[in-house]
């Protein structure tokens, strides 16, 4: 099942790029943002509403709220700078750079998680990081 969550995943993060880049036209990028952003957050509460996950919200502890704050934090920073990005060139050269985070996500997993690099994840990062730039 986290495959197929995975896939459809990227699937969505394809969709949002292009949809972005043809709805932040003549709008000011901080501003798209905070709009999809509403989007974002409604959608959410929706879901765990319908799905009854709100009774949940006690049992969270200290350093899940702090990292989940955290995470909220590093998200805005992306999207803002994603979109302002996105606004400033061209989606085709924004968007591979943008899926560098994938490469920088295998390295601070290794260092913080300590999640052990692969072969096939050692040569897709080079591959990735060779793709962006040449």
């Amino acid at each position: 099942m986290w495959f197929v969550m995975a896939l459809l995943s990227s699937v969505f993060a394809a969709a949002t790029s292009i949809l972005a880049k043809v709805g932040i036209e003549n709008v000011n990028s901080n501003l798209a943002t905070a709009i999809r952003t509403v989007v974002v957050v409604v959608m959410a509460w929706g879901i765990v509403f319908i799905t009854g996950a709100q009774h949940g919200i006690g049992s969270i502890g200290k350093r899940s709220w702090l990292f989940l704050i955290l995470s909220g934090i590093a998200t805005g920073a992306s999207w803002l700078c994603y979109y302002r990005a996105l606004q400033l060139g061209d989606a085709s050269r924004v968007i591979p750079i943008d899926k560098l985070s994938i490469v920088i996500t295998l390295v601070m997993a290794a260092v913080f998680l300590h999640e052990e690099f692969t072969v096939k994840s050692v040569i897709g990062s080079v591959l990735i990081t060779a793709g962006t730039f040449f």
